[in-house]
């Protein structure tokens, strides 16, 4: 069977987006795998598939490049905007469902396959210290440790560790290690849980890596530019007065439909 797929990518994350509006693809994890596999496959760090629900909002079910569900991509969030925007689905705001609820997004401008797109996170309402660490939930765990050293860790070994460190966290947690840079600038690296390897750009990790910047170091600044592998993301907030919650998140970064084509997916 024939299915049609577009690549798109946002900072160096990169996905590949499937319409399955009318039941044309099997939601198949093995199939997921080894379309996302960067040697027999397509390539990508995560699938998502466009449905609609019953009152016809779009939905995005995202899927890791292992072939497992995940619950939100904050880039793969803003790479599905365009899809939408480049489908006519949506025109300036648009609205979807994922996993952990409903988010609205906005395309800001657009320059051929190109756009910068605003996505609105959930909020956060739980913040963990552990010892040395944060944690905390943006759509999906995340783990975020300061350190002077970024460029020198070994970010496989130690993200990989704590990634599967159930003691700590029972089911798995993204990895993020991020060094302040000046005022509301950052860099960072993300170790991604389902991918299991560095990526180029995270966006919830962004958010995470934001958010755990103000709540430690850098209080009275809500709008962070974070530099990732990839690029630059930028997320901005609105704390509350004890900084355990966090509210009108927004990550605003580029995404760019790569290219199209089909599949048979009897060569997987």
């Amino acid at each position: 069977m024939l299915t049609e797929f577009q690549k798109y990518e946002g900072a160096g994350n990169d996905f590949i987006l499937i319409d399955a509006r009318g039941g044309n693809f099997e939601e198949d994890p093995r199939l997921i795998a080894r379309l996302c596999d960067r040697h027999f496959g397509i390539g990508a760090d995560g699938l998502m598939t466009l449905s609609l629900d019953g009152g016809g909002m779009p939905l995005m079910h995202f899927f890791n490049s292992d072939g497992s569900q995940g619950e939100m991509c904050g880039n793969g969030a803003r790479c599905f905007t365009l899809f939408l925007h480049h489908l006519g689905l949506c025109h300036g705001e648009c609205r979807f469902r994922a996993t952990d609820g409903e988010h609205h997004s906005e395309v800001l401008s657009t320059e051929g396959d190109s756009g910068e797109i605003c996505l609105g996170m959930i909020p956060v309402g739980e913040i963990i210290r552990g010892e040395g660490y944060l944690s905390l939930n943006t759509g999906v765990p995340h783990y975020v440790e300061f350190t002077d050293s970024l460029d020198k860790i070994d970010l496989i070994a130690r993200g990989r560790a704590i990634r599967y460190d159930t003691s700590r966290f029972p089911e798995g947690t993204n990895v993020n290690f991020a060094r302040i840079e000046g005022r509301g600038e950052v860099s960072m690296r993300t170790y991604e849980r389902g991918v299991e390897n560095e990526t180029l750009a995270c966006g919830t990790g962004a958010t995470a890596v934001a958010i755990a910047t103000h709540h430690l170091h850098q209080p009275d600044v809500t709008s962070f530019s974070l530099r990732v592998r990839g690029g630059l993301l930028r997320v901005s907030f609105t704390p509350s007065e004890d900084h355990q919650t966090y509210t009108n998140i927004r990550l605003t970064g580029p995404a760019r439909r790569v290219f199209g084509g089909t599949f048979n997916t009897k060569n997987f």
